[in-house]
Formats: structure tokens, C-alpha cells, sequence
């Protein structure tokens, strides 16, 4: 692809070329031969086939997107191909053979032959068309299982290469500070260690296929001032280290990922795209990244239109790469000829343009994009000649984007991660004759998915075409798992329509049940278009619509009722907490997630899950994060009580569980030193079952405020019934570290307590250590894990 390079080399292949020299010494040599036009190219993505006209996936998509001219801009190069197949609904074989048509008329224009960087979503699997939609962020939190997240995300990762995608936007590494926020759904929880290492779990999965993994939002997204999606995010210097940014050194060393995207927020005034301390000193001089830094979509353009720091593009672009950006997303703004501009007349050196280049060109000579046998052709065209295919319709259909052992690891990620919150014995259901199945997820298809979902994300702008995906209904799936029991279905009331004309009928086929299933919950969307998702944010934890009502309907009528939630966020339930036979939550679960619940429901699956997020006892009670100091709790000075109905971690199974035997083995450690003790976990039921065995650090007196307990290590445990599993624990003294009066992060001499516990509001044994000798400075080298071994 290097036949028109018109460039003196001192062997038949450009040094670039040839993969047997140093990529520091391609890269090097590249960047001189290029033109400065040339070197900018590489620094933007377009995004062939976006609608500004109100279809839009991305904030302000109406407002930016603009006519791109390809013919004129391909001459320079292209750094980036935005969404290729999670812009429209495309055939997946036909999406790759238009890429790959794509990327040869890229590579055949400019004088390097170099292609371009395919980017798309795949938050909660491969965002195109007929792809397998996995559980969302949330219940990939819920499964407290990174290995099953790490082989769900190496197998969406083998699906995006398999047709010529390089990238993947995600995982989403934000903490839940506020559960009003309309994204919660698309985060792991809100808990930086459950969220550290279940989002490095996936990054690894993604990143062992070859998919460049882009760790979001960096930094203090989720931190929004009422949980409202792009504002403010009043965020403290201690609550920043401490909390929102340990995900993302654990991705960063242990996950290996190689690109970071900007948040969209400010920090205390200054925004994330323009700050050069976070961008370049934290994560680049102090982490040790070396990857590539990415926009949010039109992040760079915001600093001129929303943050006001810039007073025109070029400025805004010249902002952004001295901050350390590298890359314009989704599409060419202000780096095109506003930033060409600027470096002419001297307003922005040229150094920062090499600066972005040479990591961008690093990357792409990574995957192979530089190198003299570069095929554009994807493995799932096997061969296919893009130019002259005999029949391109005939591969219509040719590649299988969901295949079997594809929904297998969706149902089982789903299957892990129900959460099973009350139960009076009403569960497992034992051959009901009579169920009544309420509420508007019955027979919902969609309400498996969350709003990164393809079918929820691009389909709904797409109504005429089919959803892709086989996406069976609560009550097709319960039919299934209670083939002699007679379902009724009935809707009652919408989501959030506030329809109270069902809710006679549902009451009647409630009365002459013998169980009643209320399935409750969300649909997903975007800015407004649903009650969970992106821009979907809510004043109230309340149940949308009149959904509170008709559940409490229920309840009155005295027959036993099992609520079943698919949500993309916690709420509220009211009296139906005390008062359901059962609870059952689920996470927008995917398209198998109804199988999943069913199965839970009838029992042939053990429930499993422990909840990512607390669920809250009042409506407006905030924060709910179970990760506050003693201020944040209940007190007799206020008349607000934040105590959770449901607090993080909680989870229960259908056996019982005794923990005993506590040994510590080492209770005094030196500040660099660790704790080792033991218990034994037995399942003393009469099925099989998992705990989740959690372990909390409390550090009762320490230099700065501390949360009164925090997550430092966990372990799914399978047991038979009467089985028994001693479990060894080694506790690091770095799991105790915390950023100190001075802004560095310290571990401090002291006593500390270690809580073995089923959730954060139930704690079984506790050890107490005692760490000794002179306060020590850790950084991000620090040991992060407190790791349990499980012995016979």
C-alpha cells in the first residue's frame, strides 16, 4: 500500500515499513517525511454517515456534526473511522466489506498508504447490528466475577476484529456518586475496588483480541452536582484520589489499556480536556501511559461552547493538545484547518502536533497499520476481494455476530448477576398453577438492554428494521421454565406513562393467581428518550410512571408478589420491601437475561448476584453510596435518614451459609508489611449455593476523615450443600493506604479492623490488626488487592 510514496528510503521498503526496525524508529522517521496537513490528519476521525438532523447518539450531535469531504481530506491521511458498523443498522458482512473498501481508498490515497484507526462502542457488547447485547456495566458489578467479565469481554473484543474494528469504547470506570444519574447503568458500581478490578477484568479480556480498550470518563464524570449528566462535578482533591481515580491506575498497570478518553467535566474550573496536571503530569509523567488520549465526542469543541475557556476552535484545539489530547473524536472540528491555522501564524508549536502524532503512529504500527503486508480485508471476509467481490450481496448474512457460545457467556454473566434482594420462602417457585405476570416488562422485548445497546442506541432511529437480535419476553421465557402453570399477562401501566387504565385488569388477573410476578423497571434511551441511560437523568428514585402505584395495587390484594426489577439504576420500592413475598433485581441483563431470571424464579439456577450499587429507602434520600464517613449516616440532628433498604454487596441464595474458625495468623504488620488470618465458609443448607465473601477495612482513627468501611477484596465461593472451604486471606498493609494532609497517599501506623462480611450492612467476623512503625508513602506501584486462596 506504499507504492505512491514519494519519499527517499535507503532500502526498497520505507523505514516505516518495515516491522523488523524499532517502532520508535518508524514512528520517528515517518513523522519527518510528513507534512505538517499530513501530520494533523492523523489527529482526527470522521464519522462518515452521522445525522444532524436530531437522530442523534452523542450530546450536541445536532449542533457539530457537519458535512465531511472526504475527497478533500484524504489526501492528507485520516487518523481515525468513527462507528462504522454503530452509526446505522448494516449487515455485519457488508459493514466489514464497506470498510475494508473504506480503508483501501484511505490507504490508496494519501502518500503512506496508511489506514485508518476503526473505532466503535461495545459497553455492553459489539454496538452493531446482529451483535450479542450482554448484560450491562452494572450486572457485569453484580456478578463480583472478573472472570467471567474478562471472557465475555476477550470474546466482543474477537467479534469487533473479526470485521476490521481496532478500538472499543469502553470500559466506563466512573464510581457511582449519585444514583439520580441517568448513566449509572452503563457503570460498574459504586465502589472503586469492585469497579477497578471488574473494569480491569474487562479491558484485559478485550485487550488479549487485539482490541485497543479506551478506559472512561477521565475524570470526575460521575461526580455531576445532582446526578444531572454534564455538569458541574463539585469535586474534592482527597474524593479524587481516593475514590474516582483508583479504577483507573488499576486498568492502567494491570489491564494494560492502551487509550484513555476525557470526561466532559471541569474540575474545580478547569476542564479535564484542557488540564494538563491530570492528562500529562498524573497520567502520562506520574502512571507511566503511554498510550493515546482521546476526545469525548466534540469534548475538544466544549471548551469553546460550554466551558468557555477557548475563544475560538483554534485555541480550544491548542488547549486540548497541550493538556495532552491526542486524538479528535468523533469527528474533524477544531483540529482540521482552525489547528493547521494556529501552527502557521505561531499560536500552537509544532511540537505538540509531533508530540500527539508519535503516539497515534505508535498505536497504529502496534497493530499492524504500517506494516508492507497489511491486509484491509477483515478475517471474517476470508479472503473476500473487496474491490470486485462477485455478488456482495451474497455475503448478506455470512457472518454471525451472536453466535451460540457467544449468548452462552450472556446467559451466564446474566445468570450471575440476579440479585436476589428479599424472599419470604415464596422462591424458588414450585410448579405454581396460576400466575399472573404484571406490569410493562411482562412482555417487553427490549427491556433486557441498556442504552448502549445497539437496538436501543442506533435501532429505535430505525423502526422499519429488524432488531437484529433474538430477544425473548419475560413471559415467553417464563412460559418456558412453567410450562404446566397458566400465565396471564398483563401490562397495567407503562414505564413511564403514567397509564392508570390497566391497572382493573391487572388487579382481576392478580386476585385469581396463585402467585403474582409484578416485572417492573426501566426503558433505556437517550437524552430524555428513556428513564435510564444517557441524558436520562431523574429527581426522584422513585419507580417511573405510575409503576409505584400499581405495584402497591398489587400488594393489596393480599396474593403473594414477587417483584422483578430490570433496571438500569436502584429505586426506591416503598412498602414493597417489607411486603413482597420477594425481590428480584436485575440489571438490564441482556438477551438472555429473561432466561436468566426465570431460572432464578423456578430455581433451576441459584441466585447469585450481590448488589453493585445500595438501593435506597426514601425517594430523595442522597447520597446512597455506601462509601461515606459517620457524618454521611443516619443522626439524631437531621431528619433525613440515608440508611439504604438494601446496602452494597447485599445478596441472598436459596441455602444458608455459616462462616467460622476466624484465625489470625499475622494481626501486627509493619506499614509495609500484611495481615494473614483465615475462616471457614460451609454451606449448611440443603442445595448448592455461592457466597460472596467481602472483605471491609475500617480504620477507626486515622489523620484525615475516612469512610467508615470500604471494599478491599472479595471471593465467589461454590459450595455443595454441606460443603465446607477454608479460605486463607493475605491483606496487604497497601489496602489501607489514603491520600494524606498533604496530598500524597500514606499508610499510617494504627488500628484498623477487617470485616468479613456478606454485604456492607452485614458483617460476619472481624479481625482486629494493628499496623506498626513510621507513616509510609505509597504511589500507584502500591499493592491493590487483598487476595483469598481457597483450599479444600
Amino acid at each position: 500500500m506504499t507504492a505512491n510514496v514519494a519519499v527517499e528510503t535507503t532500502s526498497q521498503v520505507p523505514l516505516w515499513n518495515d516491522p523488523a526496525r524499532p517502532v520508535s524508529e518508524r514512528v520517528d522517521a515517518l513523522v519527518e517525511a510528513m507534512t505538517l496537513r499530513e501530520k494533523i490528519a492523523q489527529l482526527y476521525g470522521v464519522w462518515v454517515g452521522a445525522s444532524d438532523q436530531g437522530g442523534e447518539v452523542a450530546p450536541h450531535q445536532h449542533d457539530m456534526e457537519e458535512a465531511v469531504d472526504l475527497d478533500a481530506l484524504l489526501p492528507a491521511g485520516l487518523g481515525q473511522l468513527t462507528r462504522p458498523f454503530g452509526t446505522v443498522p448494516v449487515d455485519p458482512a457488508l459493514g466489514a466489506l464497506s470498510l475494508a473498501r473504506t480503508q483501501s481508498r484511505i490507504a490508496a490515497t494519501n502518500r503512506f498508504g496508511i489506514p485508518a484507526l476503526a473505532h466503535d462502542e461495545c459497553l455492553a457488547g459489539f454496538a452493531a447490528w446482529g451483535a450479542t447485547a450482554y448484560p450491562v456495566p452494572l450486572s457485569w458489578g453484580a456478578t463480583f466475577d472478573p472472570d467471567a467479565v474478562r471472557r465475555m469481554a476477550a470474546a466482543i473484543g474477537r467479534d469487533m476484529r473479526s470485521v476490521g474494528v481496532h478500538q472499543g469504547l469502553a470500559p466506563v470506570l466512573d464510581v457511582v456518586r449519585d444514583a439520580r444519574w441517568g448513566r449509572v447503568e452503563e457503570t460498574i458500581g459504586e465502589d472503586p475496588y469492585l469497579v477497578g478490578t471488574v473494569g480491569t477484568a474487562y479491558v484485559q479480556g478485550l485487550e488479549s483480541a487485539g482490541i485497543v480498550a479506551t478506559l472512561k470518563h477521565f475524570v470526575g464524570y460521575s461526580a455531576s452536582r445532582a446526578g444531572r449528566n454534564l455538569a458541574p462535578a463539585p469535586l474534592g482533591s482527597r474524593e479524587r484520589a481516593d475514590v474516582l481515580l483508583p479504577p483507573f491506575e488499576m486498568a492502567v498497570r494491570e489491564g494494560g489499556a492502551r487509550s484513555v478518553m476525557h470526561a466532559y467535566n471541569d474540575l474545580d474550573g478547569i476542564p479535564v480536556a484542557a488540564d494538563e496536571t491530570l492528562l500529562t503530569g498524573l497520567l502520562r509523567d506520574a502512571w507511566g501511559f503511554d498510550g493515546t488520549v482521546v476526545a469525548d465526542y466534540f469534548g475538544i469543541a466544549f471548551l469553546k461552547i460550554l466551558h468557555g475557556v477557548a475563544a475560538d476552535w483554534a485555541e480550544a484545539a491548542g488547549a486540548a493538545l497541550a493538556a495532552g489530547v491526542d486524538v479528535e473524536l468523533p469527528t474533524v472540528k477544531t483540529f482540521g484547518e482552525p489547528l493547521a491555522e494556529a501552527v502557521t501564524d505561531g499560536r500552537v508549536p509544532e511540537s505538540l502536533i509531533d508530540r500527539a502524532l508519535r503516539r497515534v503512529l505508535t498505536q497504529k504500527a502496534e497493530l499492524g497499520l504500517l506494516d508492507p503486508d497489511w491486509n484491509p480485508v477483515p478475517p471474517a471476509l476470508d479472503g473476500t476481494d473487496p474491490e470486485a467481490p462477485d455478488d456482495p450481496d451474497a455475503l448478506r448474512g455470512t457472518v454471525d455476530l451472536d453466535r451460540p457460545e457467544n449468548r452462552a457467556l450472556a446467559r451466564e454473566v446474566a445468570e450471575k448477576a440476579v440479585v436476589l434482594l428479599t424472599n419470604d420462602g415464596t422462591l424458588p417457585l414450585t410448579r405454581p398453577r396460576r400466575i399472573a405476570l404484571i406490569g410493562p416488562n411482562a412482555d417487553e422485548p427490549t427491556a433486557v438492554l441498556g442504552c448502549y445497546s445497539f437496538p436501543q442506541h442506533v435501532g429505535v432511529q430505525h423502526p422499519d428494521v429488524p432488531v437484529g437480535i433474538d430477544l425473548p419476553t419475560l413471559a415467553e421465557t417464563m412460559t418456558e421454565e412453567f410450562p404446566d402453570a397458566e400465565i396471564t399477562v398483563v401490562r397495567g401501566t407503562g414505564v413511564d406513562d403514567g397509564d392508570l387504565s390497566g391497572i382493573d385488569a391487572a388487579l382481576d388477573a392478580a386476585r385469581e393467581a396463585d402467585v403474582v410476578v409484578a416485572a417492573l423497571g426501566d426503558r433505556a434511551g437517550l437524552f430524555g428518550r428513556g428513564t435510564s441511560g444517557e441524558g436520562c437523568d431523574v429527581e426522584s428514585l422513585a419507580l417511573p410512571g405510575a409503576q409505584q402505584h400499581l405495584l402497591d395495587a398489587l400488594l393489596d390484594t393480599g396474593r403473594p408478589v414477587v417483584t422483578v426489577l430490570l433496571t438500569g439504576r436502584p429505586y426506591a420500592l416503598g412498602r414493597a420491601v417489607e411486603e413482597s413475598a420477594a425481590i428480584v433485581q436485575s440489571f438490564f441483563p441482556g438477551e438472555e437475561g429473561t432466561r436468566a431470571i426465570a431460572g432464578v424464579l423456578g430455581g433451576r439456577t441459584d441466585p447469585s448476584g450481590r448488589l453493585p450499587v445500595s438501593v435506597p429507602r426514601g425517594t430523595g434520600a442522597q447520597p446512597s453510596t455506601y462509601l461515606g464517613a459517620r457524618l454521611a449516616q443516619a443522626s439524631d440532628v437531621s431528619s433525613i435518614d440515608p440508611t439504604p433498604a438494601f446496602g452494597f454487596g447485599h445478596g441472598l441464595t436459596y441455602t444458608t451459609f455459616d462462616w467460622t474458625d476466624l484465625a489470625v495468623d499475622t494481626g501486627e504488620a509493619a506499614t509495609d508489611g500484611e495481615f494473614t488470618l483465615g475462616l471457614t465458609v460451609r454451606n449448611t443448607g440443603e442445595r448448592s449455593g455461592t457466597e460472596v465473601v467481602q472483605l471491609y477495612l475500617h480504620d477507626p482513627v486515622a489523620s484525615v476523615v475516612q469512610p467508615v468501611q470500604r471494599l478491599v477484596g472479595y471471593a465467589r465461593v461454590p459450595l455443595e450443600a454441606g460443603e465446607s472451604r477454608r479460605l486463607k486471606v493475605t491483606v496487604p498493609a497497601d489496602v489501607a493506604s489514603f491520600t494524606g494532609r498533604d496530598g500524597h497517599r500514606i499508610v499510617e501506623p494504627g488500628e484498623l479492623q477487617l470485616r468479613l462480611s456478606a454485604s456492607s450492612t452485614a458483617t460476619r467476623l472481624t479481625a482486629t490488626v494493628t499496623l506498626t512503625g513510621p507513616a509510609r508513602r505509597v504511589d500507584h506501584t502500591r499493592r491493590f488487592h487483598a487476595t483469598f486462596t481457597q483450599e479444600g
